[in-house]
């Protein structure tokens, strides 16, 4: 027998080091040459570990989340016989310890007393009768020894006296519930039943609970979620960000989507269902090359700006893994169609995680966008070194003065949109980032030039 220790190889150019962000073996187990290992993580993608030999894993170099240097050891793996000499490696440093690099999320602790209080009150009643339930217990008086515990016996806030047990008191309590209000049975005696129909008949009142308390947990930061609170952190800490924000009347874009879409033919897979989203990256790439500093990249360790000719234009998408941004190269040589094409074949590849690395990388300005969810206005981070990122935000309709064509004014319903734009304030000034949206909003609310040379 022998061993083989697989050393983590160089997986890309400038790659010093990767994370674990899953395992698919553990010690113990027994892996057939070219068997999946582990799943690594870089800067720039994920790369699946494939084992060079067949064997029984006999130790691991660390845990999911763990950041392994390249050329460090990442599994040993007992062989027969002796190790092939193609595949022979040598001996590494040890991985560095899951406590160096882990990170958690901490979820706030509630506040327990009013829980206690009450677990108090319930171990101060005296069980019920073995074989019978609290309110037969009651019934008997195997819980309530009325006349001689002054705590059954007590003045509600309406000055009458209310007779119940410590736990229903302490129920009341936690519940905000004054017992003079609540109706007891016949004997008199307030009962967990009848705080029950009180709660029932008072929904509205509320005595119910705001919501349920829920147990604290701990959720290590790994993987993609890690290295996109790595990137925003380094985001704000580096960059001085300002926001401008600008309302614009989409009414006839609206109406121009509507058409394009309602006249795109039959052939559905070359023209596919218009969103917003293109018409608007038109609108961008049109009003770009006079604006050549928003389309921009700064390197602020060379201190060199580059403005850059293409517009490869970086989608920020949600996906279960956490905020992905797959590029649409070249988007300013596309058109409506083109853009609609590649927005729907991108944003599915980041979601179902087939987006290669070249499609997640090299963008020279993002575009932003929560969709229906996306509130009156936003101030986006922006994606480094990038300088600028623009926030389409919610459509919302509204009654706005407009010409009525003879010299005058009308009331008519429109539907408008706030356009935000953040911007590195140490390569954009603020008037070159207020005309460069109100270039963009001429274009957003005269539509027909979108579709003109």
């Amino acid at each position: 027998m022998a061993k083989f220790t697989f050393n983590l190889p160089d997986i890309g150019e400038g790659i010093a080091e990767a994370e674990i962000v899953d395992w698919h073996v553990k010690v113990g187990d027994t892996v057939e040459e070219d068997d999946r290992l582990a799943d690594m993580m870089t800067d720039k993608a994920t790369v699946e570990m494939e084992s060079p030999v067949a064997g029984k894993v006999v130790e691991v170099a660390g845990e999911v989340g763990d950041t392994i240097a390249i050329g460090s050891m990442l599994v040993v793996i007992e062989v027969e016989g002796e190790v092939p000499d193609d595949v022979a490696g040598e001996e590494a440093a040890p991985a560095p310890k899951a406590d160096e690099v882990e990170e958690r999320i901490e979820v706030e602790n509630p506040d327990a007393s009013d829980a206690d209080d009450a677990i108090a009150a319930e171990k101060a009643s005296p069980p019920p009768a073995k074989g019978k339930s609290r309110e037969a217990a009651e019934e008997e008086g195997g819980v309530d020894e009325a006349p001689r515990s002054s705590s059954l016996s007590a003045q509600g806030q309406g000055g009458r006296k209310v007779l119940a047990s410590p736990a229903v008191r302490a129920r009341a309590k936690d519940l905000g519930i004054d017992l003079a209000e609540v109706k007891p049975a016949a004997d008199g005696r307030v009962r967990h039943a009848d705080l029950d129909a009180f709660l029932s008949y008072n929904a509205g009142g509320g005595f119910s609970s705001a919501g349920r308390t829920r147990a604290d947990e701990e959720v290590k930061v790994i993987g993609l979620r890690k290295r996109i609170a790595q990137n925003m952190a380094e985001a704000k800490r580096n960059i001085p960000h300002f926001s401008y924000v600008e309302e614009c009347d989409v009414t006839d874009m609206e109406r121009l989507r509507a058409d394009l879409n309602a006249n795109r033919g039959d052939d559905r897979d070359s023209r596919p269902k218009l969103t917003m989203l293109p018409l608007l990256i038109t609108a961008i790439c049109k009003t770009l090359p006079d604006f050549p500093m928003i389309n921009a990249r700064f390197d602020d360790e060379a201190g060199v700006v580059t403005r850059h000719g293409a517009v490869h234009l970086g989608m920020a998408t949600q996906t279960d893994k956490g905020l992905m941004v797959p590029v649409i190269r070249d988007a300013q040589a596309k058109n409506l169609w083109q853009l609609a094409r590649e927005i729907v074949r991108l944003a599915n590849a980041a979601r179902d995680g087939s987006a290669k690395s070249e499609e997640l990388s090299g963008s020279t300005l993002t575009v932003t966008s929560l969709g229906p969810l996306g509130g009156v206005a936003t101030t986006p981070v922006i994606n480094r070194p990038e300088v600028a990122i623009i926030g389409p935000n919610r459509i919302v309709e509204r009654p706005m003065f407009v010409p009525d064509g003879m010299g005058g004014e009308r009331i008519e319903k429109r539907k408008l949109m706030n356009i935000s734009i953040s911007c590195d304030h140490r390569v954009v000034d603020g008037w070159d980032a207020a005309s460069f949206v109100q270039a963009l909003k001429r274009l957003i609310e005269t539509p027909a030039l979108l579709l003109a040379n």
